[in-house]
């Protein structure tokens, strides 16, 4: 992600290359291990629980143990755990940071899972952690329920972290409160080239207090500062509590990795000692899979980000992968570009996992907007627009492919959603407007940051016809979470009708901004 603006209005990347540069670190907060457990020498699990990709009858459990551990999941309709099936998880070892998923199949569908942790001692499995609870439910069967979810992204970016004197990351107990089936995150999940100082002066000479670590003192370079870098938004309470009852569907962008990164970049930014980009982002996509349950990752050297998470007959969703297989960042004037920011193959398997889905609605997971302008520096672009409004030229090229795609397979109920500018609007795009003119009109919606700072509107490109319906951004760049509010999108699909209504919120859980859209339309 970048700022998309011209002239002397810093960007979020200058901020934190410029700003952030130097951390002090401070000892991390205890987080309520149970002492009589801790002197046992058991396991514990004080990183909490969390579950990910949930479908009709199946979903991830993670954890994160202390020590080497064997993984346990019980599981119940009820909370009070009466009768019980139990799953025997992997053993969790410094391999993979004492982290671990286990994969629960033959779930009822529509249902409540309560479900509880236990790590058990490699050695005498009888000596077993405290349980940590959790719960999900599973997608229904049928399309009579509704569905309800959340998405936004962004935390702990450009130097604001969790302030304890707000009570931590207090939006994810907003969404916590909206009952939704699951989280999209859209991204930025960590910013790993973003250290956390202790304290921040805000222009108004109030000062930002951060809980910061060791591995958040300065840009994550090694395995273990990556690893160190996805612990740290687990410090904060409502996450974990959030965690522990809302699954998550994950995907991540550039900041897991470094600022606006491609793959075969070599870095010049001096607080690097490890110049090369590809060896960075292995390092990163290992941490991500360790600390998120993501169904592609888990268990498995070598995943992909991308993937179809099924949520019954109501919604599919498709999650991109924008970092992994993009061309490197240009002015994005080509004629003629096969790799684009998906990369050929990732195309090809959205189009064919979009003419397969046979749900009412298919939403598009994507990590970058697709019709607003985000620079990289003074004449490079980062994500799908480059500012012509004219006929597709470089990444616009492979969306025009997909869009035309989708109108002429006459693919219904496509809706787009993203994070990345940090700021919330809605989008419509449409050809009587547009350059391009073969697709069908669609809706964007962008939401975010959750925890970050929040930057001015990005001008929008002509190409795909784009009208903004909806705005609401600061005029200064990088203004605090104490000064601008934070955002997150909400997405209701009745079960009767069909009809999926997106809300924008911001951070107290008000309604900024509705939209109502029909089932069964190719475009709308």
């Amino acid at each position: 992600m970048s700022s998309g603006q011209q002239g002397s209005v810093p960007g979020r990347r200058s901020v934190l290359r410029g700003s952030l540069a130097a951390s002090a670190a401070l000892a991390l907060p205890t987080l309520g291990a149970a002492p009589a457990l801790a002197l046992s020498g058991r396991p514990s699990a004080d990183w909490g629980v969390q579950s990910g990709d949930v479908t009709t009858d199946s979903g991830l459990v993670w954890v994160r143990s202390d020590r080497p551990a064997r993984m346990i999941v019980e599981t119940s309709a009820t909370e009070s755990f009466h009768r019980t099936k139990r799953w025997h998880g992997p053993l969790l070892g410094p391999g993979s940071d004492f982290t671990g998923t286990t994969r629960l199949r033959g779930l009822p569908s529509g249902e409540e899972i309560h479900y509880r942790v236990l790590l058990a001692d490699p050695d005498d499995t009888r000596r077993t952690s405290r349980p940590v609870t959790g719960r999900f439910r599973t997608a229904p069967e049928k399309r009579q329920r509704d569905v309800r979810f959340v998405w936004s992204g962004d935390i702990a970016g450009q130097g604001w972290g969790i302030n304890p004197d707000l009570g931590g990351y207090r939006i994810f107990e907003q969404m916590r409160r909206r009952s939704p089936d699951f989280f999209l995150c859209s991204g930025d999940t960590v910013y790993a080239d973003g250290p956390i100082l202790p304290s921040v002066t805000l222009p108004d000479g109030r000062v930002w207090r951060n809980v910061t670590s060791e591995e958040k003192a300065k840009v994550a370079e090694t395995l273990a500062e990556f690893r160190g870098t996805f612990r740290y938004n687990l410090l904060d309470e409502n996450l974990r509590r959030f965690n522990a009852e809302v699954p998550s569907i994950v995907q991540w962008d550039d900041h897991e990795v470094c600022n606006n990164w491609y793959p075969g970049e070599i870095l010049e930014d001096a607080r690097y000692t490890e110049k090369s980009v590809d060896v960075l982002a292995a390092r990163a996509k290992q941490a991500f899979g360790e600390y998120f349950p993501v169904s592609t990752l888990s268990g498995r050297e070598e995943g992909r980000v991308h993937r179809v998470v099924h949520h019954g007959p109501l919604l599919d969703v498709f999650v991109l992968d924008m970092r992994t297989y993009r061309n490197q960042n240009s002015p994005g004037r080509q004629t003629t570009d096969p790799v684009g920011i998906l990369g050929a193959e990732q195309l090809e398997w959205l189009k064919r996992e979009l003419a397969r889905s046979r749900a009412t609605w298919k939403v598009i997971a994507s990590d970058m907007p697709l019709g607003l302008i985000v620079a990289d520096g003074s004449v490079n672009y980062e994500a799908v627009a480059q500012g012509d409004p004219g006929a597709p030229l470089g990444r616009e090229l492979q969306i025009a492919e997909l869009l035309r795609f989708i109108k002429h397979r006459r693919i219904t109920g496509t809706v787009w959603l993203t994070a990345d500018v940090h700021y919330t609007s809605a989008q419509h795009y449409a050809p009587e407007r547009a350059g391009f003119k073969d697709f069908a009109p669609f809706w964007e919606f962008v939401s975010g940051p959750l925890a970050a700072g929040g930057f001015p509107a990005a001008k929008l490109d002509g190409t795909f016809g784009p009208e903004q319906s909806f705005l609401k951004a600061p005029s200064r760049a990088n203004v605090s979470p104490l000064e601008s509010p934070q955002y997150f999108g909400e997405v209701d699909i009745d079960g009767g009708s069909g009809e999926l209504t997106v809300r924008l919120r911001e951070d107290t859980g008000a309604v900024l901004f509705t939209k109502v859209l029909q089932p069964g339309r190719v475009g709308q």
